[in-house]
């Protein structure tokens, strides 16, 4: 059967963002079905394609998945108003797109929640099943956040949101919560599946592909973030920590934060106004393939967001998965289901939401007891393979997808 995938921040390995997408793709390939991925240009993605634009779109094939990428190119530093105009642009040409190739199936994965704009009209106009892939619940999270108060705006998102989801003949969401938050809209349970962001055993097998940033000792504990730096990521706490650990003449840690967004550089600021560089180390986004190098080599991974319960049990971070992946002990800062995964596993550490001085504390607890980190990181593994195996996982998710079925 042949998939026209719609997500607009496809990425491959070479990109430094999940793979989500990929991984399914690849998966459906190897059970004999086709993919067409269609995407737009992501700056912190790689689609693999590099023939140049002609009328806006450029595609190829890239590890035997054809690729449509239009020349739409998002950053997760734009404005509002930038990234609302480069989400609907994407959807009115993936209509075109819906409206007129040739597949069985079209899947289509958010964010954005616009993402599921051509499947209302495969599903209506041309009686195509459509498949929803939800991987934060909009707009209840940008509301929470404050990010969204227009009401009409809002208005406007909830009936997005419910036709999406009533539109679709099968939904999946990756967390607890956001499949909860898809029921609460009247989807019945028969029609929702959990399938979770994966851990990649196969790609973190290779511990001979370590490294550090030279600037870093040997000596240096490593704790290490990677993901976006904006308002909903809560970064600030890590800074905040990081100022009460020098106020105690903490040493012999360093923190990596690795990627961009639109707090970035407001970040870099304080920590050099405020002297907290010497324990904090910015870096640029790196590719996935890189990534796996330095999560290797790193001691402890972060799982950090502001303190918004909206987030507790309503996102799947791609992040967290690649720590257990790598065998790391996380330290998360706020209360949730990946808490309650590290706390019931032991695979780490949580200091509930948004208390610099406990976060402060349990650094400096790691700092002291390096030798449970051992443990820790046995346990990850784990729960890696036990529960989020990705192979494991895409089987489910083509099962799903193509046929329906809950083989979990």
């Amino acid at each position: 059967m042949k998939l026209l995938y719609f997500h607009q921040h496809f990425s491959t390995p070479k990109g430094s963002t999940g793979t989500r997408s990929y991984e399914m793709a690849l998966r459906c390939l190897k059970e004999g079905h086709e993919v067409v991925m269609v995407c737009g240009s992501y700056s912190d993605g790689n689609t693999g394609l590099t023939n140049p634009f002609k009328w806006g779109c450029r595609s190829g094939i890239v590890d035997e998945i054809k690729i449509i990428e239009f020349n739409l190119s998002y950053s997760n530093s734009d404005g509002f108003i930038k990234r609302s105009s480069l989400f609907l642009l994407f959807a009115l040409r993936s209509i075109f797109i819906a409206l007129t190739y040739n597949y069985d199936i079209l899947f289509a994965t958010t964010t954005p929640l616009t993402a599921g704009i051509p499947g209302i009209f495969a599903r209506w106009i041309r009686r195509k099943t459509f498949v929803f892939e939800v991987r934060d619940l909009w707009p209840e999270l940008p509301k929470a956040m404050g990010v969204i108060t227009n009401p009409i705006v809002l208005n406007l998102m909830v009936f997005l949101e419910y036709v999406s989801y009533k539109s679709a003949h099968r939904l999946i969401g990756l967390s607890p919560g956001i499949c909860d938050g898809i029921a609460l809209r009247g989807i019945s349970n028969e029609k929702i599946i959990e399938i979770s962001n994966g851990c990649d055993l196969e790609l973190f097998s290779n511990q001979s592909n370590a490294w550090r940033p030279p600037e870093i000792k040997e000596s240096d504990l490593i704790l290490i973030y990677s993901g976006t730096h904006g308002i909903a990521n809560g970064l600030d706490s890590v800074l905040n920590a990081v100022k009460i650990l020098n106020e105690r003449g903490i040493s012999g840690y360093q923190i990596l934060l690795i990627g961009n967004g639109r707090e970035k550089q407001s970040l870099m600021n304080i920590a050099n106004i405020q002297s907290l560089k010497s324990h904090i180390v910015f870096m640029d986004p790196i590719s996935k393939e890189k990534l796996v190098g330095l999560l290797n080599a790193s001691d402890v991974g972060l799982q950090i967001l502001a303190n918004v319960p909206a987030f507790y049990y309503g996102t799947s971070p791609n992040k967290f998965f690649d720590y257990l992946a790598a065998g790391l002990p996380v330290l998360t800062n706020y209360p949730g289901w990946v808490a309650d995964l590290i706390e019931i596993n032991k695979c780490g550490f949580s200091c509930g939401g948004d208390d610099a001085s406990l976060f402060a504390d349990q650094i400096e607890t790691i700092l002291l007891n390096k030798q449970l980190l051992k443990n820790m990181g046995s346990n990850a593994k784990a729960l890696a393979a036990k529960e989020f195996n990705r192979s494991i996982l895409s089987q489910y998710w083509v099962g799903w997808v193509f046929d329906g079925i809950k083989l979990n």
